[in-house]
Order: C-alpha cells, then structure tokens, then sequence
C-alpha cells in the first residue's frame, strides 16, 4: 500500500514539472531575431595621385598671395588692409554674428560672388552719401550658418577685384575690414601738388616794363588757338585757352629764315607753354590728313633789356 502511495505522489510531482518544461521547448524551437549590427564607418578617402607640380604651385601662389590681419593693422574694431593688386584677403566670420567688408567711399558694386551660397548668408548695403561732397559707400556683408566652413568671395566694382577668403571659428570673427589705397592716394597727392603749381605765378621777379607784348598770331582757328605771347627777354610765354588740357596739345616748331621748321623745347607751366629763349617765327602744327598750323611771330624789338638768341 505504501509503495502504491509513494509511487502516486511521485507521479504527481512529477506530472506538473513534465507541463511546466514543455512551453520552454516550444520557446527554444522559435528562432531569436538576428541581431543588429552597426554599419561599418566608410573608409577614409586617400588621393590616388600624388599633388602634380602645377596643383602645387598653385597652392604655393595662392599662400604666399593671401594676407592675414595684423595686430598693428587694427582701426579700432576695424581691420584696415593696404589694397594690392592680386592679394587675398584673409576673414573670420562666426555663426550668429555678422562681417561689414567695407569697400572705398564712391566706389560703385558690380557683383559679389561666392563658392558656397548655401551655408554662408551674403548680402550688400549703402552708408553715406547724404550730405554735399559726402559719396556713399558699400558694404558686403557676411555670415556663415555654423563654425568649421571654408569659401572664398569675389567682390568686382568699378575700380577693382577684391578677392578674399572667408573662414567659420565658433566664437571669433572680425567685426569689419576695409583698405586704404595707396596708389589712389599717390595720384591725389601728385594732382593736389598739380593744382598748387598751376596756380603758382607763371613767373617771378618779372616787371610790366621788363614784358615784351609785339607778337601776331595768325593761321587756323582750331580751339587750342593761342590768346597770346610775350616775353621778358630772356624766355617766351605762349598763353593758351584754359580748355588746351582736354585735348591733345600741339608741338611747337621754330622756323629759321629759310623756311625749315624743327621742334624747340618747351614747359607747360598750366595753360602757358615757356620756351628758354627768344624767336623770330614759331608755328603749331597738330594733325595729320588735315593740319592745323597756327604761326607767331614776333613783330618788333624787345624793350631795353631784352635780347635776341
């Protein structure tokens, strides 16, 4: 009886043990999923070619062209570059803040050009100009949407190309750059010491009485037609319509008793032309098909004092 008993129970136990294993086969007869596998980075992109020598000139030109800002090149806030034909100007630009490249006053813009337009925002704008003698000025202005960013910027006017590079930093960019012309100032300075010259006396030291005023002046009528001469003596004055600049000037030619005509030296001295010496006849021939010719002659004698070459 025991046996039977013990042989029940243990059946029993068993019994719930044998249902609770079979979910667990039916589980491990299910295949798991595979699993997932992270993409494999790209490979980094080598040159298959070594730089040509060109390729590397090229680089070494546009290094050796490209011009950084300079401590002492600062204006306050403002970097101040001297302009040279054929540099590259270098600029940091940050995102969120805005870069004015400020051209020449009453310089007028042609176009502005870039190598990316997608990720640097480029705009343009005037200052100034309002008041009388006061010319406008134009200003580019640069921004780049994020830090990292590389570009270059063509900027064309009526006067000149600008080239520059821009460059992204996270949090340093220039507040604004702009040029000083040093050739432009060379010629404002050679016009200023023009205009002093020519306002100066076309000679000193002379007296009405030392002026010798006996010339006729006959010929064509072209405009460059001279209002008179004279002289001290000593050199001769040939005065000229204030208007003789605007055009080509004449070559003066003496002519001797024979007829023959050779070219003298002379100065323009603004609308004077001075010869260092006295003639008899002198003539200005200008043109080719149809020459103008316009004869002076000298009619009299010097005052006391004067003198015959």
């Amino acid at each position: 009886m025991k046996s039977a008993i013990l042989a029940a129970t243990t059946f029993a136990v068993a019994a719930p043990a044998t249902a609770q294993t079979t979910p667990a086969r039916v589980a491990a007869a299910v295949p798991s999923p595979a699993p997932v596998v992270a993409p494999a980075p790209e490979p980094a992109k080598h040159r298959l070619h070594s730089p040509s020598p060109a390729e590397l000139r090229v680089k070494e030109a546009n290094r050796a062209a490209t011009m950084a800002p300079l401590t002492g090149g600062y204006l306050g806030g403002v970097q101040v570059y001297p302009w040279n034909e054929g540099a590259i100007y270098q600029v940091f630009t940050a995102p969120g803040q805005v870069t004015d490249i400020a051209l020449q006053p009453g310089e007028n813009l042609g176009a502005v050009a870039s190598g990316d337009t997608v990720r640097w925002v480029i705009g343009d704008t005037t200052s100034g100009g309002s008041g009388p003698g006061e010319a406008r000025r134009t200003h580019v202005l640069v921004k780049p949407f994020t830090a990292g960013l590389s570009t270059n910027l063509v900027i064309t006017t009526d006067r000149r190309t600008y080239h520059l590079t821009l460059t992204s930093t996270q949090h340093t960019a220039m507040s604004a750059l702009s040029w000083i012309y040093p050739a432009d100032e060379l010629v404002a300075l050679k016009a200023a010491a023009e205009a002093a010259r020519a306002a100066q006396p076309v000679a000193s030291g002379l007296s009405i009485e030392q002026l010798h005023f006996g010339y006729a002046i006959s010929g064509d009528h072209p405009a460059w037609r001279p209002l008179r001469a004279f002289d001290d003596g000593r050199q001769t004055f040939i005065e000229f319509p204030a208007s003789l600049g605007e055009g080509e000037a004449p070559p003066l030619f003496l002519v001797d008793a024979k007829g023959t005509a050779s070219l003298v030296n002379y100065r323009v001295h603004g609308p004077y032309y001075v010869v260092d010496r006295i003639f008899d006849v002198a003539e200005l021939r200008l043109g080719l098909k149809h020459q103008d010719i316009v004869r002076i002659t000298r009619t009299g004698e010097a005052q006391a004092g004067g003198r015959r070459s």
